[in-house]
C-alpha cells in the first residue's frame, strides 16, 4: 500500500509540522509513505518538492500572487484577515506527478497559498483513487475562510462573509462554496479526517461535507524528541534565572488575529496587579514577531524569535513552569501537544479542540473564552500548584493519546478500511 501525503510545505507552520510528523510515524509503522509538497524545506529524503528550478519557482510565486492580490485589492475587509481567507483559484496540476500516479491512497492535508486550486483538487478526485483529506482548519467546507469565528454561514451556502468588504449574497464566499460543491459532487472516494473531535462536529454541520465519512484522528508527536529536559541547564544556556517562575508563550506568528495576544497582555497585568508578590515571574516568547511590543508585558521578557529545531523547542518547553496560549480559535494546536509532551502544564481558553488536550486542573487550566481574569487565575494556580503532579499529568496525556504508534495505527486502520 503506497500512500502519498500532500501539503503545501514540509516546514513553516502547524500543518506542515503535523504532516511531516505523520509521515515519520507512518514510516516507522512500515507504511510505504511519501510526502509531495510545493516547497521542500527539510532534508527528509521521503519528501519531494515540485519547485525545483527558476521556472517552477516563478510559476509557484505567480500562483500565490494570482490568489492573493485580487483578494487584497478588492475583497479583504482589513489587513487582519489577509491570510484568513483563501480562494484557491490558482495552482499547479500534480495529476502527472509520479508520487500521485503510483499512489494507492492520496492523503491531502493543507494545500493553500497557491499550491492546489479547486480545479487541481477536482483532478485528484477524478482519478477515482481513495482520498483521505486531513483537515487542519475549516477551509474545505467553507466558502474560503480558514476559521469562521462566530459566522455559521457554512451550514448553508456561504455568502455575506464577515471577512469581506463587499459582502453580499453572491460574494466570493458564495461563489467559493459553489466551486467546492462542484468539487464534491458525485465524489464517493473521499474520507475526511479532522485532528480534533471539535472540528469533526463542526464539519458534520456543514452543508458541503456533512454526508461524507468524517473521522477524528489527532496529530502524532515524537515523545522521544519532545520529552522533559533538565530545567536548570536549559535556563542557564539561555541566560534565564533558574529560580524564576517562567511563563512561556509561542506561536508560528504571534500577531495572528486568532492567537489572542491582547488577552494575554490583560491576563498578565491582572496577575501582576492582583498578586504583586510574584516579582519572580519572567516571560519567554518564541515565534515570528513583527509588530507586538513586548514592553506591554508587565514582567521581564526574554524573546527567542522563531525556533526551527525540535530539540531546541523541547528544551524551551521544558524550562518553563507553564505554557500559556490565549488562542480564540484553534483545532489541535501543536504547541499545546509539544508543551504537554515535555511535562509542561498548559493554561488556555476553553475553545475549539483545546479541551480535548487540556484536562482542567490536572495537566493545566481551561479558562473561560476571552476571560482575561480567569486566564490570570489559571496562571496563578498553575504556578503555585503541585508542579510534579501537573507535569506528570501533562506527559501522561500525550503517552495515552498522541504517540506515533497510536496515531499511525489509527490511520493504518482507516487506510485498510477504504482499500478493501
Amino acid at each position: 500500500m503506497k500512500v502519498t501525503l500532500i501539503n503545501t510545505s514540509d516546514a513553516g507552520g502547524g500543518a506542515p509540522a503535523a504532516c511531516l510528523r505523520l509521515l515519520k510515524a507512518l514510516v516507522s509503522a512500515k507504511v510505504d509513505a511519501r510526502l509531495l509538497v510545493q516547497y521542500k524545506k527539510t532534508g527528509d529524503e521521503r519528501v519531494e518538492g515540485i519547485v525545483k528550478n527558476f521556472i517552477t519557482r516563478l510559476k509557484a510565486k505567480a500562483d500565490f500572487l494570482r490568489e492573493r492580490i485580487p483578494f487584497i485589492l478588492f475583497h479583504e475587509k482589513d489587513k487582519s484577515v489577509r491570510f484568513a481567507f483563501s480562494t484557491a483559484n490558482a495552482g499547479t496540476s500534480i495529476i502527472k506527478q509520479p508520487l500521485v500516479t503510483s499512489a494507492d491512497i492520496i492523503h491531502l492535508h493543507w494545500t493553500n497559498s497557491g499550491f492546489l486550486s479547486i480545479a487541481d483538487l477536482k483532478e485528484l478526485v477524478n482519478t477515482g483513487k481513495p482520498i483521505v483529506w486531513t483537515l487542519h482548519d475549516m477551509w474545505a467546507f467553507t466558502g474560503g475562510c480558514h476559521y469562521s469565528g462566530t459566522c455559521d454561514n457554512f451550514i448553508r451556502e456561504c455568502g455575506n462573509c464577515p471577512f469581506l468588504r463587499d459582502a453580499s449574497d453572491n460574494d466570493i464566499s458564495h461563489t467559493g462554496w459553489l466551486r467546492k460543491a462542484g468539487l464534491f459532487a458525485g465524489a464517493k472516494n473521499i474520507t475526511f479526517v479532522t485532528c480534533s473531535k471539535w472540528l469533526a462536529g463542526v464539519a458534520k454541520q456543514s452543508s458541503l461535507i456533512k454526508n461524507f465519512r468524517i473521522e477524528a484522528i489527532p496529530n502524532p508527536i515524537d515523545i522521544n524528541i519532545f520529552s522533559p529536559k533538565d530545567k536548570i541547564s536549559a535556563r542557564l544556556k539561555r541566560g534565564i534565572d533558574p529560580s524564576a517562575k517562567i511563563i512561556l508563550f509561542g506561536a508560528a506568528n504571534i500577531n495572528d488575529r486568532r492567537k489572542g495576544i491582547s488577552y494575554l497582555v490583560d491576563a498578565l497585568n491582572i496577575l501582576k496587579n492582583d498578586h504583586p508578590k510574584n516579582e519572580q515571574i519572567e516571560i519567554v516568547i518564541f515565534g515570528k514577531n513583527k509588530h507586538f511590543d513586548v514592553t506591554r508585558l508587565p514582567f521581564k521578557v526574554h524573546e527567542l524569535s522563531l525556533i526551527t529545531s525540535q530539540d531546541e523547542l523541547a528544551e524551551v518547553y521544558s524550562m518553563a513552569d507553564v505554557f500559556v496560549t490565549p488562542s480564540l480559535e484553534d483545532n489541535l494546536p501543536n504547541t499545546i501537544m509539544e508543551a504537554l509532551s515535555c511535562g509542561t502544564p498548559v493554561v488556555a481558553f476553553n475553545t475549539g479542540g483545546i479541551p480535548e488536550m487540556v484536562d482542567h486542573q490536572r495537566n493545566g487550566y481551561l479558562a473561560k473564552l476571552k476571560d482575561a481574569a480567569d486566564m490570570a487565575k489559571g496562571l496563578y494556580e498553575t504556578l503555585n500548584g503541585n508542579a510534579d503532579q501537573l507535569a506528570a499529568g501533562a506527559r501522561q496525556k500525550v503517552l495515552d493519546n498522541y504517540t506515533n504508534e497510536i496515531v499511525a495505527q489509527q490511520y493504518i486502520n482507516l487506510y485498510q478500511s477504504i482499500t478493501k
